[in-house]
Parts: structure tokens; sequence; C-alpha cells
């Protein structure tokens, strides 16, 4: 009989590593090179292209919130009409404008409603607004920056938003892990806190400021109002989509863009910070007379 005492001692296993950020650095860096590289190009040389990039982005948001609120509700969603409404939406707005965009949201209405009563899909009523509020939250409010696209030095102002978008999520988060005590919303996200918004809120006015007076030669007042309601929509759009999946259960929309879990997951500071944007845009070009502002 073999003694026990005199057994190799079995080598001990190395804990598993969990990167700092909690999830894969390497995935989040490479997937959002793969996004933003044909992004930028699209906004300042080819437009066409950053169509392209929203329908793929806008069609894969719509399947994966659709999927999402199935799974959780158990319903069962027309989605054809939705991916329809998710690539007519963008070009109508490039071609059409926000007349032709708001016919497109009518038709992807109209034609939810005619596939949910032709497939007599149970519960017809609860299907029919959860594809509407499908439309409505991804397709519809996002394709409001192809019509800021398409305002005067629109390529300069659209990129000049997404920035803002950028800084909000970036001094929000700084100042959130250094400084937040007092959470804004802690039912809905807790790690939210005040101290992260006045973060976001100055480091995007110090950048819209930047913008305003070095890339488009206006007063400087117009790059911090619009900083402004840019940080508001966009946290807006943060706590709605939090909202949304604490409603379905989820952590994460889906996991289709690795390192950043779903499209919506990325996408939920520009759904009401486009459409913020473009009508601050447009009111004060309205208001200094249809000259570009100030």
């Amino acid at each position: 009989m073999t003694d026990p005492r005199s057994a190799p001692e079995a080598p001990a296993q190395k804990p598993q590593r969990t990167p700092k950020a909690g999830r894969d650095l390497p995935a989040a860096i490479a997937t959002g090179a793969a996004l933003l590289i044909p992004a930028v190009l699209g906004i300042i040389f080819f437009p066409l292209l950053l169509i392209l990039v929203a329908v793929v982005l806008l069609c894969m948001g719509v399947w994966e919130v659709a999927r999402a609120i199935e799974t959780a509700g158990r319903l069962r969603l027309p989605k054809a009409p939705l991916y329809f409404g998710a690539a007519a939406m963008p070009l109508a707005a490039h071609f059409g404008g926000a007349e032709a965009l708001t016919l497109a949201l009518m038709a992807t209405c109209t034609a939810v409603v005619i596939a949910a009563a032709a497939r007599r899909v149970p519960d017809p009523g609860s299907s029919v607004m959860a594809s509407i509020f499908v439309a409505c939250w991804v397709p519809f409010l996002i394709s409001f920056a192809v019509l800021l696209l398409n305002q005067p030095e629109g390529q300069w102002r659209l990129a000049v938003v997404v920035l803002l978008v950028v800084a909000n999520d970036t001094f929000g988060y700084m100042v959130g892990v250094l400084f937040g005590r007092h959470p804004i919303a802690p039912q809905v996200s807790p790690k939210k806190s005040w101290e992260g918004f006045a973060g976001s809120l100055a480091g995007s006015v110090l950048v819209g400021v930047l913008a305003s007076v070095f890339i488009f030669q206006e007063h400087w007042l117009v790059g911090a109002l619009l900083a402004a309601a840019v940080v508001v929509a966009a946290t807006a759009g943060d706590f709605s989509e939090s909202m949304v999946k604490r409603e379905l259960g989820l952590k994460d929309m889906s996991q289709v863009l690795p390192g950043h879990g779903g499209v919506m997951d990325r996408l939920d500071s520009l759904v009401f910070a486009m459409p913020t944007a473009y009508f601050v845009v447009v009111g004060l070009t309205d208001v200094a007379g249809g000259s570009p502002f100030f």
C-alpha cells in the first residue's frame, strides 16, 4: 500500500486573472477600432460609407432588442418590418431629410401592424406596441445623426457631437470613479453619480468651447450650449437603456460585439444625443438668420 505522504503534491493552479476593466480589453480595442475607423472615414470623406455602417449597426440593434423582448416577455415580434425600418430610415434621412425620415417611420409602423395581423402573432397588441418601441428607440432616433450630417459643415458637426458623447463618457467615468459619492438614480443605475455628471458636463463643455472657437470660428457660447444639451441627452440615453435592461433582466443586450456586449450597449448614449444635437444646431442656425451660428 502506498504511503499517501510520499505521493507528489499536485501543482497549485494559478488563479485566473480578471481584467481590471471587467472585460476582454484586447477584444474591446479591436472591436472599437473596427467600428471607429469606417465611421470616421464615413463622417469626414464618404457619407454613404457612414450610412452603410449605420444600417448594419441598426439592423444588429433591432435584432438584439427584439430578441431580448421576445425572451423576457414571451412575445413574438414581426422582425422583417423592423429590419426594413433599420435600413430605410437612415437612407430616407440622407436622401429626403426629416420629412422622408418621418415617412419611413410611419411605413415601418404600418408594416408592423400588417405583419402582426397576417401572421396572427400571439398577443398582437403587446407585440405591435413592443415592435413600434423598437422601431422608434433604435433606428428612428439614431437616424437623426444622418440629418445632422446633411446640415452645413455637417461632417464636422457630427464629428464634434460624437466627440462630445465620448467626452461625456470619459470624463464622467474618471470623475465618478475618483469622487463619486452621491448616485443620481440608484434604483436604475447605481454607478452613475452626481459627481460623475458634473465631470461629464465640465469636460464636454470644454471640448465644445474649443471646437466652436478653433474649428468653426464661432462664439464659444454655441459650443457650451451644445455640449450641455448633449450631456443631458446622453445621460438620459444611458438611463433609458439601463431601465430597459433592468425591466428585461439583462446585464448586456447581447454579446455580438466582443469586449463590448451588445450594439445598444455602445449606442445608448447616442439615442437621445443625436436628435438633441440636431435640433440645437438647427435652432441656433435659425436664430442666427440662416448663417452658421453667431
